[in-house]
């Protein structure tokens, strides 16, 4: 399936190509934290550890190295992003969302308020406040967490 006809993982209903992939291939840049942080999600469904690495900001870098958000990436299977509430004005930002995947066999979702910093005159990821949830052993033949109403073992077991 090539990207055009691939909705976005981000979950906007738009075809990647339209949507979070001209920002990882850097043609284009958000205007919105929102739009950064569909793009930083859709970065870690792609496996895109550079793009997730530069789109924090720059006193956050070091301490966010791109082996580590790989390993992370790679060692999950993101499934939906839902964004509860965003807003912005001139420098700062916010984003509440709740990110989606699984972990081995485990439904887990990361609740997160995030702040967003414009740096340079592009929005950048400052750091989030998270909000515990448990995660969820999954079973082979229980109903997969996703919404798709069939068995884990015929949707996103692996």
């Amino acid at each position: 399936m090539t990207s055009n006809a691939l909705l976005c993982f981000c979950g906007s209903q738009q075809p990647y190509a339209d949507c979070c992939e001209p920002f990882h291939l850097k043609t284009k840049q958000p205007h919105t934290p929102e739009q950064l942080m569909r793009a930083r999600y859709s970065a870690y469904a792609v496996k895109n550890a550079v793009f997730v690495r530069e789109s924090y900001a720059k006193e956050k870098q070091a301490e966010n190295s791109i082996s580590e958000i790989k390993d992370f990436a790679n060692s999950c299977r993101f499934i939906n992003l839902t964004v509860l509430d965003s807003g912005y004005n001139d420098e700062t930002g916010f984003v509440t969302f709740k990110a989606h995947y699984f972990y081995q066999d485990l439904y887990c979702q990361l609740a997160e308020n995030s702040r967003f910093i414009k740096e340079d005159g592009q929005w950048r990821y400052l750091d989030g406040e998270i909000t515990p949830v448990a995660d969820i052993k999954v079973k082979r033949n229980d109903t997969c967490p996703c919404g798709s109403n069939k068995k884990y073992k015929k949707c996103h077991s692996v």
